[in-house]
């Protein structure tokens, strides 16, 4: 009798608990919600058990095979899949299983290392537009080269935690990927009220940055023409139409399989030419005016300056998928911080030298201050680089254009722009060849090169490297922050914001200054 009076009170006393901890917990997550910090959903907590499992046979060493009767055994091997029984495998010699429920297993895909991880991220934030940094200096003297330090530390920073996002504890405390894109993590951030509005920002924010990124290689490819052959009796604008007139052949890719053969060639092309620079700099160290660089700063222009080095530094759209096919996703923080460690080193040198041999003679293209003997060789040599360049934004643009426009599973404003074996529909050419003539007017009535790459880093560039980053790591990660990661993630947004809306407003102002007073490159 007690022991039943003893087993119904311990009942009361559990159910009691259990009662209590849910209502805590509901009115908790009811805070958080209102709040705007939102727990998984249902599509994450679906993937979670699916992680779940397969991380349960991994630490387990156990996977799924199909057994085969001994005596037929030699008969049936290499004949394909058939039914029977199945049992756990210890040996770890199955096949591992997939975390799509669609009953294949996925195809194993080639990894990169740390290195090429690193090689990729090098090539984003070391590329061409590294030409523009000693205009920055020109406008900010010591506290630019800061600023390159500092927006290479913040973009590591923030590349790290949009990376952080994309993973999520299961119950046994083991971080598990369960998003792929930065346009997952930003639906994941608006869910469940707006659940595809964060994918619709960033991939505005995608397209525009791509697409001023086109429209920085026509002005720049014009400009460096112009400045090669001063003699010549054709304008900046028309070098950019005979640029984009190269160009044209990109309205026709259906792949960059043909481009990436010269990527390497380019990369180190253009490692040469900054070493040349840097050499001939070197050479007139004797000249170099270090009375020029100083503490002040040119209130008008310098946040253009901010936009320019911001948008140096632009990496993040492609990290997470860079991430995902890494060998070891564990090495991605040391790789973020070598190749930014690099970068800021390199950035630095670079600009702070090209600035004290040229002073406030410094234009918005270094390699514009060159001499005219070598002047035309280096510049051949970037034109030949942006124009290579070119149709890497330009594919990603149309990719992310086509699957908005046409392929969004039914849901497209547009019939889909390819046939039935893959041919490319009039509509969709249309496109392709209306994005390159795009970018041939905007180069030709906005054939400002600092100002419009000051613009493209103050709009998207801080957007998509300080802001979101930081807002995403906030909600999706608001649990597990410790103070000091709050306090640098609200720091970054804040202060990310007030140099988005600064430089926007300084890049257009400038804009308007050039238009109405026709002040030229």
């Amino acid at each position: 009798m007690a022991h039943l009076i003893r087993h119904k009170l311990t009942n009361k006393l559990t159910n009691a608990a259990h009662t209590v901890s849910n209502k805590s917990q509901a009115k908790v997550s009811g805070v958080f919600a209102r709040l705007g910090f939102q727990a998984a959903t249902d599509e994450e907590g679906l993937g979670f058990a699916e992680c779940d499992d397969l991380d349960y046979d991994y630490r387990q060493g156990m996977q799924m095979d199909v057994l085969q009767g001994d005596e037929d055994g030699a008969r049936m091997d290499g004949e394909g899949d058939f039914e029977g029984d199945s049992h756990y495998q210890r040996d770890g010699t199955g096949p591992r299983p997939s975390l799509k429920t669609g009953g294949s297993l996925e195809e194993d895909k080639p990894k990169i290392t740390s290195w090429e991880a690193g090689w990729n991220v090098t090539n984003a934030i070391q590329g061409m537009f590294v030409l523009g940094l000693p205009y920055a200096i020109l406008h900010g003297g010591y506290l630019g080269l800061f600023l390159i330090i500092f927006a290479a530390v913040v973009c590591c920073y923030t590349g790290k935690i949009l990376i952080a996002c994309l993973y999520e504890e299961n119950e046994d405390g083991i971080k598990v990927r369960v998003r792929d894109s930065y346009v997952d993590i930003a639906n994941a951030c608006c869910a469940p009220r707006f659940p595809a509005l964060g994918g619709h920002v960033v991939n505005v924010a995608q397209i525009i940055e791509l697409v001023m990124t086109c429209i920085l290689y026509v002005v720049v490819s014009g400009n460096l023409m112009y400045n090669s052959f001063p003699g010549f009796p054709v304008s900046q604008k028309a070098w950019s139409v005979v640029a984009t007139a190269a160009l044209l052949p990109c309205a026709f890719l259906k792949n960059l399989k043909a481009v990436s053969k010269f990527s390497l060639l380019c990369t180190l092309a253009h490692f040469v030419i900054n070493v040349l620079v840097i050499a001939y700099c070197l050479s007139r160290a004797r000249e170099w005016a270090w009375e020029k660089v100083k503490f002040y700063i040119d209130v008008k222009k310098f946040p253009i300056s901010i936009g320019i080095i911001v948008f140096s530094y632009t990496s993040q759209i492609f990290l997470p998928s860079l991430e995902g096919n890494m060998q070891r996703p564990s090495e991605f923080h040391c790789m973020m911080e070598w190749t930014h460690i690099a970068a800021c080193v390199l950035k630095g040198l670079f600009a702070l030298v090209a600035y004290l041999t040229w002073a406030d003679a410094t234009k918005e293209v270094i390699t514009d201050n060159l001499p005219s003997t070598i002047r035309a060789v280096v510049n051949l040599f970037l034109v030949a680089k942006a124009l290579l360049s070119y149709p890497l934004p330009f594919f990603a643009a149309v990719e992310v254009l086509e699957k908005s426009l046409f392929q969004d599973g039914g849901r497209a404003l547009f019939p889909d722009c390819y046939g039935p074996g893959g041919q490319l529909k009039s509509w969709g050419l249309g496109l392709r060849v209306g994005l390159v003539v795009f970018t041939l007017l905007m180069a030709v009535f906005v054939p400002h090169f600092a100002l419009l790459m000051g613009l493209t880093g103050s709009l998207t560039g801080a957007g998509l490297c300080f802001l979101l980053p930081s807002l995403f790591h906030l909600k999706l990660q608001w649990r597990n922050l410790l103070w000091h990661h709050v306090f640098f993630d609200v720091a970054i947004f804040v202060i990310g914001g007030i140099c988005a809306i600064s430089g926007f407003i300084h890049s257009i102002e400038g804009l308007i200054e050039a238009f109405k007073y026709n002040i030229q490159d």
